[in-house]
Formats: C-alpha cells, sequence, structure tokens
C-alpha cells in the first residue's frame, strides 16, 4: 500500500502518479518491498515572517517488511527534483539493507558449517 500525502501543498494527481510510477520501478527491483506499507509526504515550507524560496520536501517511510524502517527525506527548490533526489537515495539505502541482510545470512551459514564440520 502506497500512501502518499501532502502538507501546505494542494494535492496533484500528476505527483501522486509520478510517486507511484516511481516506487512501482524500485519494487520491481527488490521483490520484497511489495508487502511493505509506504507513506510518502509532499510538503512545502515556506516562512510567511522571512522572504525567499519555497523549499519543497518529500520523504519516504517503511513501515512493514524486510526493508521496515526505512526512512529518506530530500528537499529541493522544485518538488520534481526533491522526488529525484530522494528515489536516488531510496535505491542507495535499499542496497545497503539487502547488503546486510545477505552478509548476516552467509555469516551465519559459514559458523552452522564450521560447528557441523567439527562435530563429525
Amino acid at each position: 500500500m502506497i500512501k502518499v500525502t501532502f502538507k501546505n501543498l494542494s494535492k496533484s494527481e500528476l505527483v501522486v502518479a509520478a510517486i507511484e510510477r516511481r516506487i512501482k520501478l524500485i519494487s520491481e527491483k527488490f521483490q520484497n518491498l511489495r508487502p511493505s506499507d509506504i507513506f510518502v509526504l509532499a510538503e512545502m515550507k515556506n516562512s510567511p515572517l522571512q522572504a525567499g524560496p519555497d523549499l519543497f520536501t518529500v520523504s519516504l517511510e517503511i513501515r512493514r517488511g524486510i526493508y521496515q524502517g526505512v526512512r529518506v527525506e530530500r528537499s529541493a527548490q522544485s518538488l520534481y527534483r526533491a522526488m529525484n533526489d530522494l528515489f536516488e537515495l531510496l535505491l542507495f539505502k535499499l542496497n545497503r539493507v539487502s547488503d546486510r541482510a545477505r552478509v548476516r545470512e552467509r555469516t551465519s551459514a559459514r559458523r552452522i558449517h564450521r560447528l557441523t564440520s567439527t562435530v563429525c
């Protein structure tokens, strides 16, 4: 389930479609990501007291599954630029989590192999 919420922005179907399309592409690469709950927050940070450009922030959090606890956030002066930076960082984080899990499995398999070879 992908849930997209907007804060200080009007809801845009184009933004929702772009986010869902990118998440579907990523979930094809990481098969274990499909059952996870994914929450995306798109917001605009603007101070009414200080003049300056608007800052768009997109944050993504995975709340269930193997990748539970992965949270990424990026900001830029364009919402689409922030989304692009976010998904690049998300790919990096998911690769890193997958590598850690693979190393843990290999380490435990080696440990079991050592224990069984010394017993025999």
